[in-house]
């Protein structure tokens, strides 16, 4: 990977300008309410692969004088996801070959190898964030979460919901950016000056929280709404490593991150932000946070979580307020995890070779459900895969259901994938099942929140000790038959008579 494809975006309306060149983005004038009907439009939007949507007279009944235009649908395909990070998207398995690269790299044995191995050492230059002494782009103004359009997405929501909210935190002790988690995590807006913010226990900023309340302190906690194209995406993909955020963000922006303090609590926010909101959580303070509706296609149950204090907000001038829903796919938190299963992609074959590639199809909410292919070569290796790709990354952990295929499938076909567990899984001996595991507290089919089974299906082929069978041959025709065949198509379909033409 030797950089970016793309001109830098430093702030975001710069990645704005260049959708907009690409025809990509669009402003649209007529009113549109916050309280579900941005929602629906969103939906539309995003269902029929639509451009970046900037609202500029979003409305709540008769509110209209809002601070700052609705953005939403920001990265509802692929392409601009991969343009976000500076590439096209032909480039996104490259990008994860390069990121596993950084996770283990080898040392050169030549000088021509040495030379290859600069981009990976400019890389290491920008991952350590840059502090600036100020940001004179943004302006305070009175702390209200009020004046933002943040939308009510469905009926039976509790209430409105910051949806784009970059949540930095740090542990206890000095304020260092290295050490910083970024985050997105719902907010839960219950007033002017107070919100909850929703973590699983398992996220760097539950992890924070739960330091920050051992020691009985105050914990400083700042939300960006708005920023740089990268740095919004870093918060969202599955860093390498003990790589932070903002070190993948100044990868990805081929220079290193540059952070500005905050005007009231001990912390640095990037320079590109749009809104930068500082408060702090209080020692022991929770509410019940939801119903919201969610990516499941279903509302969750209300639950406590921490209660977020707003002691400032300030603005970039003619700011923008990012925002999406969360439902059934497809949203925007699906799109986003099929594209990066790209990137990922390379890390689960470094840490699992056998692994030739993995589907996270994201009509089943993207990471509940994985098909992986894989390079069978010995009795037991598709239960070792499967149990690996469970191990590897928090995310994955989530997903209840994996099948591993042989490497004659299309794991993206799901005719392929339903045969090959009709002919070469038998549910006696290739069911592999375990109970009481981390599951999405979400989800309602687990009989107890945050714990539930798993299923893995080995689907491939039985060797050596897992049969006492020979398989039987795969039906296949010649090369030279098919494509003889392919023109004796051509010249029927050309003789088909009008109006039965044969597809």
């Amino acid at each position: 990977m030797s950089g970016r494809d793309l001109p830098p975006f430093r702030k975001l309306s710069e990645f704005l300008s260049f959708l907009e060149s690409e025809g990509d983005f669009q402003r649209f004038e007529a009113p549109v309410d916050i309280h579900l009907e941005a929602t629906a439009l969103h939906r539309k939007v995003i269902a029929k692969g639509g451009p970046a949507l900037q609202l500029t007279a979003p409305r709540k009944g008769s509110k209209s004088d809002f601070l700052a235009p609705l953005l939403v649908n920001l990265f509802g395909t692929r392409k601009r996801i991969a343009n976000g990070l500076g590439i096209r998207p032909d480039k996104l398995p490259e990008l994860g070959e390069f990121l596993a690269s950084l996770r283990s790299p080898q040392p050169p044995k030549s000088l021509r190898e040495a030379y290859k191995l600069f981009p990976m050492a400019k890389a290491g230059l920008n991952t350590r964030p840059k502090r600036i002494g100020s940001n004179k782009a943004l302006e305070p103004t009175d702390p209200d979460l009020c004046q933002l359009p943040v939308q009510t997405c469905w009926p039976d929501d509790a209430g409105p919901l910051i949806t784009w909210g970059i949540v930095i935190t740090r542990p206890p002790g000095a304020d260092d950016p290295r050490t910083y988690n970024l985050g997105i995590y719902r907010m839960q807006v219950l007033g002017p000056k107070t919100a909850i913010i929703r973590w699983l226990p398992f996220r760097g900023g539950a992890q924070h929280y739960r330091k920050w309340q051992q020691k009985g302190d105050t914990m400083p906690v700042a939300i960006v709404i708005g920023c740089d194209p990268a740095t919004l995406l870093s918060a969202v993909i599955p860093a390498p490593g003990d790589v932070s955020e903002l070190a993948l963000a100044g990868i990805f922006n081929d220079t290193p991150s540059r952070l500005a303090p905050c005007r009231t609590i001990e912390m640095h926010v990037p320079e590109s932000a749009e809104i930068v909101l500082e408060g702090e959580i209080k020692p022991g303070e929770v509410a019940l946070e939801g119903p919201f509706g969610d990516h499941t296609g279903y509302y969750n149950d209300a639950a406590s979580y921490p209660v977020f204090h707003l002691n400032s907000m300030s603005l970039r001038k003619d700011p923008v307020y990012l925002s999406t829903f969360t439902g059934r796919a497809p949203d925007e938190p699906s799109v986003i995890g099929d594209a990066m299963t790209d990137i990922f992609r390379p890390i689960l074959r470094q840490a699992i070779p056998e692994i030739v590639d993995v589907f996270l199809p994201p009509a089943t909410c993207s990471y509940r459900f994985a098909v992986l292919k894989i390079d069978k070569s010995y009795p037991g290796q598709a239960r070792r895969a499967m149990m690996g790709f469970w191990s590897l990354l928090p995310q994955f952990s989530m997903t209840k259901y994996v099948i591993a295929v042989d490497g004659d499938i299309d794991i993206r076909c799901w005719d392929d994938v339903m045969w090959a567990i009709a002919t070469r899984s038998d549910p006696e001996r290739d069911l592999l099942v375990l109970d009481r595991t981390p599951v999405d507290q979400l989800d309602f089919a687990s009989p107890v929140e945050g714990l539930g089974g798993k299923l893995g299906i080995d689907a491939t082929i039985k060797i050596g000790a897992e049969t006492t069978r020979s398989f039987a041959e795969k039906l296949t025709m010649p090369a030279e038959v098919e494509a003889r065949a392919d023109a004796l198509f051509a010249g029927l379909q050309a003789t088909s008579p009008a109006g039965r033409h044969i597809q």
